[in-house]
This record gives structure tokens, C-alpha cells and sequence, in this order.
């Protein structure tokens, strides 16, 4: 093993145990939310510094594990450029349309969406969101297509794919179902134009972006 060359393809076993390192917790809660009805709640400075921090612990987890293995833990890092940058912000608006027309459909009648409240119900300062989303965006993306459709690619581009955005929507079931629409459309933009480019920076700047925006917009 020990000769063996870093690798990016991953095996399922390897697959579902980063995967459960990294979005089991986050899957639980959000299965939980679903089940008790949607409690209600909203996203304060300390539970965003929460999360930061559980990432960062768990990223570090999840990557020791794929170092050991002989992954290419370096290839996962996004390299971040101006013009990556731009085509983010591009990604950005491109997700928005597809999450819009998904979500179209539906919005007659439907109550109002939990994130929606806990959107409106925020007491948050600038600094923790942007650096929330900073991490957020990053690790997100990092491990769902850097590693996880990447590394799948193996087992056909379609199954990659669709277990990347099975994970996504899973740990986002809490939003309601508008909201999980809305992440589908995202996430199914994001994963295409990373299989396109294999450039991981524009759809992390979009995550960021998109981390951002529904917080500062509130009125």
C-alpha cells in the first residue's frame, strides 16, 4: 500500500465513511427537524461560530482518514483566482434561475418555509456571516464534488451525480420543501459545470455568495 500512487477515485466503503465523518450529524438533525414538525428557530452569530468550528474539526478528521489512505488530500483544495471569481458569480445567478424554476410550481399555497423564518428571525453580524460562509461554502463543496462526485466518477458520471446531490438535499431537508428545491437547483448546477471544468473555486465562490446574500438582503 505503501507504494501504491496518491489517487483521487474513491472506493464506496472510503465514500460512506467520509460522507458519515463529515454530513451524518448534519443529516440526523436535519431527518430530525423533518420529523417534529419543522421546530421553530432561528440562525444566531453563536450557532453560525458552532458550525464553523464543528467543520473545521470534522474537515480535519476527514481528511487525516484520506491521507492515510493514500488519497490525494492536495488535489481537494481549491485554488482561488479573479477570474474564478467572476464565472462564480455567474454560477451564482445560473443556479438562481434553476432554483426558481423548480421551485415555481410549487409556491402557490405553500405556508411559509422554515429557512425563511429562520432567514427573517436572524440577529446576525456581517463578520460571522461572511466567514460562516466562507467555511461553509468551502467545505461543502470540497467534499461533496471535490471528493465525492469526483471521486465516484468511476462508477459512472450519472451515480456520482446523483449521490452528490442525495447527500445535499438529505443535510438541507430542515429548510422545508421549497428550500430544498431551491438546493437541488444549485446543487445540480454546481455538479454539472464540475464535471465540465473540474475547477472547484467557482462553485465555492457561488456557495459563498449564496451563504451571504439571503442574510444581508433582509430588510
Amino acid at each position: 500500500m505503501l507504494n501504491q500512487p496518491p489517487r483521487t477515485i474513491t472506493t464506496p466503503a472510503e465514500a460512506f465513511a467520509v460522507t458519515g465523518i463529515c454530513f451524518g450529524l448534519s443529516i440526523v438533525y436535519s431527518v430530525q427537524a423533518v420529523a417534529s414538525g419543522f421546530p421553530s428557530g432561528a440562525f444566531s452569530d453563536a450557532g453560525l461560530l458552532w458550525t464553523v468550528a464543528t467543520e473545521l474539526v470534522l474537515a480535519i478528521a476527514a481528511l487525516a482518514l484520506l491521507h492515510v489512505r493514500r488519497y490525494a488530500v492536495a488535489t481537494l483544495l481549491p485554488a482561488p483566482t479573479l477570474r474564478g471569481c467572476v464565472v462564480g458569480i455567474g454560477l451564482f445567478f445560473a443556479a438562481w434561475v434553476v432554483g426558481w424554476f423548480l421551485v415555481s410550481p410549487f409556491v402557490a399555497g405553500q405556508a411559509e418555509q422554515p429557512v425563511a423564518r429562520m432567514v427573517q428571525d436572524a440577529r446576525l453580524t456581517l463578520p460571522v456571516i461572511v466567514v460562516m460562509a466562507m467555511v461553509n461554502g468551502t467545505y461543502e463543496e470540497i467534499f461533496l464534488l471535490g471528493f465525492l462526485l469526483r471521486g465516484l466518477r468511476g462508477f459512472g458520471l450519472s451515480v456520482a451525480l446523483g449521490v452528490m446531490l442525495l447527500v445535499r438535499v438529505l443535510y438541507h431537508l430542515y429548510q422545508g420543501t421549497l428550500g430544498t428545491l431551491w438546493v437541488l437547483g444549485f446543487g445540480l448546477v454546481f455538479g454539472l459545470y464540475y464535471i465540465r471544468s473540474s475547477n472547484l473555486w467557482p462553485p465555492v465562490f457561488a456557495h459563498v455568495l449564496w451563504d451571504i446574500v439571503p442574510f444581508v438582503s433582509q430588510p
